[in-house]
């Protein structure tokens, strides 16, 4: 009958068959530690994965950067949920697609929580064009509008790449009113955002969603 092992014997067993971490089970940790309480230690996220600081740095280059690689595997599913997701065509396609979207992070309690907690980091993490999540955000708007304008069913006034940009930041308007504004945002201050959007693309104005 095998003797019982130490707790050295049964550590030293553990770390031989333990897989070591890679960069994306840093990136999923940081994701899930974030959903989980709207902050990110790096400190502590290293000491989980087992690895230094400075491995995690070369892994995620720095805090800002990794919040905005979190942010944009959030907010991109989402854009293309509501893509699959919404009916109509041309401008009211577009529009309901910007609905469904800022519905959603509107209503997301992580989104809320950071913003309540850390509105100043958030806003430059979501909305600096110094962070490469609000660019990303914009090309794909961009790559919707050029869609339905290529199809025919959208003839924008403006440029599209200024439109998409007007749009996107009449999207954070709403989402950011607390901070601008003084006030929780809310699906009527989202439809009034919606009926922007809709004459910005050259189409009618709407009392109700369509």
């Amino acid at each position: 009958m095998p003797k019982n092992k130490t707790p050295l014997s049964k550590a030293l067993a553990e770390d031989v068959v333990r897989p070591r971490a890679t960069p994306m089970d840093a990136f999923q940790l940081a994701k899930k530690h974030w959903l989980n309480t709207q902050k990110l230690n790096l400190g502590e996220l290293a000491e989980e994965l087992g690895v230094s600081r400075a491995t995690l740095f070369r892994w995620i280059g720095n805090k800002d950067l990794l919040m905005g690689e979190i942010m944009w595997s959030i907010y991109k599913p989402t854009v293309y949920d509501a893509r699959r997701d919404c009916a109509g065509e041309g401008v009211e396609y577009v529009v309901n697609v910007f609905r469904q979207v800022n519905t959603a992070i509107i209503n997301m309690t992580a989104m809320r929580n950071w913003l309540h907690a850390d509105s100043q980091y958030a806003i430059s993490i979501l909305s600096s064009k110094s962070c490469a999540f609000h660019s990303r955000m914009v090309e794909l708007n961009t790559e919707l509008l050029k869609q339905e304008t290529d199809k025919g069913l959208m003839h924008p006034s403006m440029n599209i790449d200024s439109l998409s940009y007007f749009m996107c930041r009449i999207g954070e308007s709403c989402i950011f009113s607390e901070m601008i504004l003084g006030q929780e945002p809310d699906l009527d201050q989202l439809e009034d955002a919606c009926n922007a959007v809709r004459i910005l693309l050259g189409g009618r104005q709407s009392v109700t969603p369509a």
